[in-house]
């Protein structure tokens, strides 16, 4: 009937229902122009009530929205039976229309549309005017509860929408009236000047005629891509609710039966047949979906089984991503842990050969693991894993390379060590002027001969990059000069092989003759001026070993491109800092002083003259002494012994040392004797005596002062002659060594 009263209000032509059959006439959208000179246009939209589209009324809501954007009246035909009704009247889809209204085109200013409600079939006792208040009221509520944006939640309905009203008589029943309220219907939409007049200028939507279907098809667009206007049927509704319950269910023992291994596997363990028992457990789940849930609305059927199998992948793709990466872990440590053990046992030969064999192997069994996996119709694949574990792999490969590239620069140190230990030692003790020219020539061989072994072992170890073989080169380089060569030259250069070095230099020159024969000194030897030889030339090694003197040697000549980037090669020529020479000199210093003594008192101990006369005197008075040791067997014997013993001591220059040693022996024969006399006065004593301090004390401080308080003259001395004692700079050499430096003087 809405065709009905366009035709009359506005001149335009569209169908009617015929009176013979009750069926939809509108399907769709029809849009056509007043006539008389009407400069409007008038668009018929299907009503909302018919029963062609049934349920599916989703063209119903889109094209009311259409109509509410962008008409600047929207007349509503309505029942007046249907004036308090919520479904009836169609206020369910209003307050759709609205509300989506209000969400895509409240934005900038509001645009006010006219809502014209024309009740129809006016034929009850009710006024107009209590049929409006009760609309009112009902657009109220429902302008109340929409959900609007947070632009217009303060927002009045009167800002975007004006309410009219207007009855109609019934069309069969009262024709003459209806006719007659129809035209004056008409005049508010014909006559401007009337004070009812509709199309005012505040409904006006500003758009250009030759805009319009752009406009119009803009809206259109909006409208239909909008999804809060696809409501569901209420087959839909059941079906959805039926599904859900369904799905739900099926996924109970889908997830009991995957729940042992999901545990299992998230442990790290790997899990074998995982892939048979969750295709298993998900094949049981689809099919008892399927059972049940196919006899609903095939759309939703379809929509919820997909959700399903999409819950069930995810699922099981999350048990087997956490299966994969479990695999690809053990996969990095078997192979790291098996090809080291390859190697270690192959003692590094084949290095390539053996890390290939044991790759293959393990990316074979990680291969297997994953595809068990796989299933027809799996959404998943585990390329990025498989590309991760290549990536763990050359990790390890290259932990295992570095591995074995540490072994053969180990194994060239101790080669080099063992070739350079006694030639460097030797050359250091010698001192001589070429000293470090014999040093650099063998490290520069060793080197040489380092570099064609190391070679042999990169090409075995894999190492075939230019960049990489140079990078090793030069740190095998660094190891042999750092760690072997200059570790052993500071070993020779510590502070005890130095003074030893120096003082057997002295020795060489001082003690032995050019032939290296043992010097026995006399009154005629120049004595002072040997030593002072001796003395310069020991001091003159001592600025040779401070520092590697490199300028013989080829490859140091090369430093920069010999040793690695960086490396400070500087640092390593200097052996003995400046401040240790110093030292070093000093020391050496008091024991060649202590040799100039020792000789000096060994020439005035074996060279000493005795005078004629005394000799004289000896053979007067000890003559007869002399015949009764001659012409007694027992004496003669014992002289004899004497004699011989004398004169061993003394052509070995012994006398020094042998008295030191009868005085040591005397010394500590005084001190027991005076330890046990103490220990019987004090086993004397009464029990009530103070106790005395004990031996031991009592001879240090008898040896140390050896004070005497009844003579106080004689106290004084002794403590000047206990003060004088500890003056006396110890000899650094030791007793020893004095005894044996005697032996040859």
């Amino acid at each position: 009937l809405i065709g009905t009263l366009l035709n009359r209000l506005f001149g335009t032509r569209f169908d009617v229902m015929s009176e013979a059959q009750r069926q939809q006439t509108t399907r769709g959208i029809w849009a056509d122009r007043g006539t008389g000179g009407m400069p409007v246009l008038i668009m018929d939209v299907e009503g909302t009530d018919g029963r062609e589209r049934g349920e599916h009324q989703d063209f119903e809501r889109k094209s009311a929205l259409f109509s509410l954007a962008v008409a600047e009246v929207v007349i509503v035909n309505m029942w007046e039976n249907m004036v308090g009704l919520y479904n009836g009247a169609n206020m369910g889809l209003l307050k759709t229309v609205m509300e989506v209204n209000l969400q895509l085109f409240s934005g900038g200013e509001p645009k006010k549309t006219l809502l014209y409600f024309v009740i129809r079939d006016h034929v009850s006792a009710a006024p107009l005017e209590s049929l409006a208040a009760t609309l009112k009221i009902d657009l109220a509520r429902i302008w109340a509860s929409l959900s609007r944006p947070p632009s217009t939640e303060s927002a009045t309905m009167d800002e975007y929408f004006d309410v009219k009203f207007a009855s109609l008589p019934h069309k069969l029943l009262q024709p003459a009236d209806f006719e007659r309220e129809a035209m004056g219907l008409r005049r508010q939409f014909t006559d401007v000047g009337a004070p009812d007049y509709v199309f005012k200028a505040g409904y006006k939507r500003r758009v250009p005629a030759d805009g319009f279907p752009h406009y119009a098809s803009s809206v259109w667009e909006k409208v239909v891509s909008n999804k809060d206007l696809d409501l569901p049927t209420q087959q839909e509704l059941l079906a959805q609710f039926r599904c859900d319950e369904i799905a739900a269910a099926a996924l109970e023992p889908f997830r009991e039966a995957l729940a042992p291994v999901r545990l299992r596997v998230q442990d790290g363990k790997l899990v074998e047949n995982l892939g048979a028992v969750a295709q298993a457990a998900r094949t049981q789940a689809l099919e008892a979906f399927v059972a049940q849930a196919a006899r609903y609305h095939s759309g939703v059927y379809a929509k919820k089984r997909t959700g399903l199998m999409a819950t069930l992948d995810a699922e099981l793709h999350a048990v087997f991503l956490n299966q994969v990466k479990n695999a690809s872990a053990q996969a990095a440590e078997t192979f790291s842990r098996d090809a080291a053990r390859a190697i270690e046992e192959n003692n590094g030969g084949e290095f390539m050969e053996i890390v290939e064999r044991v790759r293959s192997g393990v990316i074979a069994r990680f291969d297997r693991a994953v595809d068990g996996l796989m299933f027809d119709g799996a959404p998943w694949s585990f390329v990025p894993e498989k590309r991760q574990l290549d990536g763990a792999l050359d990790t390890v490969t290259v932990e295992l390379r570095e591995r074995e590239v540490d072994r053969i620069v180990e194994r060239m140190k101790r080669l080099a060590k063992d070739a350079l230990s006694d030639m460097v030692a030797e050359h250091l003790a010698a001192g001589e002027e070429d000293m470090w020219c014999l040093v650099m020539d063998a490290f520069d061989a060793e080197a040489t001969a380092a570099d064609e072994k190391l070679a042999k072992q990169l090409d075995a170890a894999g190492v075939i990059s230019g960049d990489q073989r140079l990078v090793v080169e030069r740190r095998v380089h660094a190891a042999l000069w750092e760690d072997v060569l200059v570790g052993l030259l500071r070993d020779e250069v510590s502070d005890a092989m130095v003074l030893l070095k120096l003082r057997a230099a002295v020795e060489d020159r001082f003690r032995y003759d050019a032939q290296g024969l043992p010097r026995v000194w006399t009154p005629s030897d120049d004595i002072d001026a040997q030593f002072a030889i001796a003395r310069e030339s020991a001091r003159a090694l001592l600025p040779r070993l401070s520092r590697v003197n490199v300028e013989s040697s080829a490859k140091m000549q090369l430093a920069r491109t010999f040793f690695p980037v960086g490396y400070e090669f500087e640092r390593t020529l200097v052996l003995i800092a400046p401040g240790r020479q110093r030292d070093l000199a000093k020391r050496f210093a008091r024991e060649a002083d202590a040799l100039y003594l020792e000789a000096k008192r060994s020439m005035v101990t074996t060279h000493g003259k005795v005078p004629a006369w005394m000799l004289v005197l000896l053979v007067v008075l000890g003559w007869n002494e002399a015949m009764a040791v001659l012409f007694n067997p027992f004496y003669l014997v014992l002289v004899c012994m004497v004699g011989g013993a004398a004169f061993v001591v003394h052509f070995l220059g012994m006398w020094g040392p042998l008295l030191r040693a009868a005085e040591g022996f005397t010394g500590v024969a005084g001190d027991h004797v005076h330890r046990l006399l103490v220990e019987a006065v004090n086993r004397t004593e009464p029990a009530n005596v103070r106790k005395r301090p004990s031996p031991k004390r009592v001879a240090k401080k008898e040896s140390d002062a050896e004070i005497e308080f009844d003579n106080p003259q004689r106290g004084s001395i002794s403590k000047r002659l206990a003060k004088k004692d500890s003056d006396i700079e110890m000899e650094p050499l030791g007793k020893d060594e004095s005894d044996n430096s005697s032996r040859y003087s």
